[in-house]
């Protein structure tokens, strides 16, 4: 009969915890070692901060409803919350600054307006007219990348340059404004914006 030797050595100690061993890095497949990267993970912003920058965000965003509802017009379109994302979230970034929110936004449009009307309303020409607005953006100093989609609702909804430029440049502004208030209002908040244009 045989005994189990390894239960008397550990017997009166409790028994290790189970954990499973570290994967060695060079056995990783080579994509995950690529997507990993060696940047190091952002710091996250104090609680005050997003509660600030979602409260600002909401109320604009809010504004926006009312506006549209008054005029009977829809002002919030998927884009523009969007750039209030990048607006409020990042406020120094190149992409949230006023010439290239609002410039962005109009350039795009009036390139969706271009390609709606050389190609037609298809999916296929709002996906080229993206492109191109990248582009455009690009050549102009403007980087917005929330103004592409701009260019998607020109093409695929069509509507009236009328009432839709002027909107879309009021609620780019009402965000720009609704920003800069509030930088101003929090004390050591970075400070929107870094430049006008």
């Amino acid at each position: 009969m045989s005994v189990d030797t390894s239960t008397e050595r550990t017997a009166g100690r409790p028994p290790a915890p189970r954990t499973p061993a570290p994967r060695p890095p060079a056995l990783r497949p080579p994509v995950l070692r690529t997507l990993a990267g060696r940047a190091p993970a952002p710091v996250a912003p104090a609680r005050a901060t997003a509660l600030v920058s979602g409260g600002v965000a909401a109320a604009a965003l809010l504004a926006l409803v009312g506006i549209g509802a008054l005029l009977r017009e829809p002002v919030l379109i998927p884009p523009i919350a969007a750039s209030a994302a990048i607006v409020y979230g990042v406020p120094a970034l190149p992409l949230a600054q006023p010439r290239s929110v609002v410039a962005g936004h109009l350039l795009c449009a009036a390139v969706g307006y271009l390609a709606l009307a050389l190609l037609g309303g298809a999916p296929w020409v709002a996906a080229l007219g993206a492109g191109v607005a990248v582009g455009v953006m690009t050549l102009a100093r403007t980087p917005h990348s929330p103004a592409a989609a701009t260019t998607v609702v020109v093409v695929l909804q069509s509507p009236d340059p009328r009432w839709f430029l002027p909107l879309l440049t009021g609620a780019a502004v009402v965000l720009v404004l609704a920003g800069t208030a509030a930088s101003r209002a929090r004390p050591g908040a970075v400070r929107y914006p870094v430049y006008w244009w």
